[in-house]
């Protein structure tokens, strides 16, 4: 029965339609993560494995989408204020957490864990970083568990935020790349807010998500092990590729508007899978010390951003 209602709640994410109305309706980015966090506190996930896998490759894909909508001298102009944020926050998340981790005496592994994960990229990041420092699986599921909450509050919280400031497009892109975790959500959150401000949001975080390759690096010199490899953020590169293309290749625009239509859709299915993989076992595995970390960075980050966007973009 639960399997059956899953279907059914994919198929009405990717073809909303109103049986009683008789006509489409909006499913946005939000409200696909709700219905995914509705269905997993009330009825067991059937297939966690595949939404693991599928949630993290269809991102990957959709945001290689939504590069065949963009043109590099618009992307890099508009983002090219947010890409010096970019290098501040990250280094300063990154110092500021391990400080802070260190004095509330959580585990090592953790504090470096949600600090890499605040800073650059949320789930993408800790999954780059965990095999260098040799986290073990308590260690993953405890940073995860804490990112992907408040990364969940972020989608619905900040486009509200950015409209009650009137928050320029440009402004909330920057903002919500540097703010929140994931790239799902900063998509997402960019997404529900406008156009300008899902091109700012994406080409910034993926900018910050590129981050993840020194990090690694210099992870490996901290922890003293040379032997873990690095993964690496392929789809970044594709992502730009799709952008080169998309400038210099004079795609029809039929093509283009069909591939980012794609490319959202699979975003909001993304969306939804993500909501559907958190269960009440991650929620009280998080525990309330590296739960207030992430809050305290995240607060930080998001504040500080906030009063720095606004007075200099």
């Amino acid at each position: 029965m639960s399997k059956t209602i899953y279907i059914a709640l994919i198929l009405l994410v990717l073809f909303p339609y109103d049986l009683i109305a008789g006509m489409p309706v909006i499913i946005t980015p939000a409200i696909a993560l709700l219905l995914g966090l509705i269905y997993a506190l009330t009825l067991k996930c059937p297939c966690p494995k595949f939404n693991k896998k599928t949630s993290k490759y269809l991102l990957q894909a959709s945001v290689v989408g939504l590069g065949f909508g963009m043109n590099v001298h618009e992307s890099l102009r508009s983002g090219s204020e947010g890409m010096m944020f970019t290098i501040a926050s990250v280094a300063g998340v990154m110092i500021l957490g391990v400080l802070i981790g260190y004095w509330m005496h959580i585990n090592r592994k953790t504090s470096y864990l949600i600090s890499s994960g605040t800073a650059i990229c949320g789930g993408s990041a800790i999954a780059a970083v965990g095999p260098v420092v040799k986290a073990n699986e308590e260690e993953m599921a405890v940073s995860l568990g804490v990112i992907f909450i408040l990364n969940a509050i972020a989608l619905f919280i900040f486009p509200p935020i950015g409209h009650y400031f009137e928050m320029t497009q440009q402004q909330f892109g920057t903002w919500a790349a540097i703010a929140i975790h994931d790239t799902s959500s900063v998509v997402g959150a960019g997404e529900a807010y406008g156009s300008e401000a899902l091109q700012v949001a994406t080409l910034i975080k993926l900018t910050r998500a590129l981050w993840i390759i020194p990090l690694a690096l210099v992870t490996m010199l901290i922890f003293r092990d040379k032997s873990n490899k690095i993964s690496k953020p392929w789809f970044i590169f594709m992502f730009i590729g799709a952008m080169v293309i998309n400038t210099y290749c004079n795609l029809p625009a039929e093509l283009s508007s069909t591939l980012v239509w794609i490319a959202k859709k699979g975003l909001i299915l993304t969306l939804f899978l993500i909501g559907a993989s958190l269960s009440l076992k991650t929620i009280k595995s998080v525990g309330f010390k590296p739960l207030l970390l992430a809050v305290m960075l995240w607060a930080i980050i998001g504040i500080g951003s906030f009063f720095v966007v606004m007075h200099t973009i």
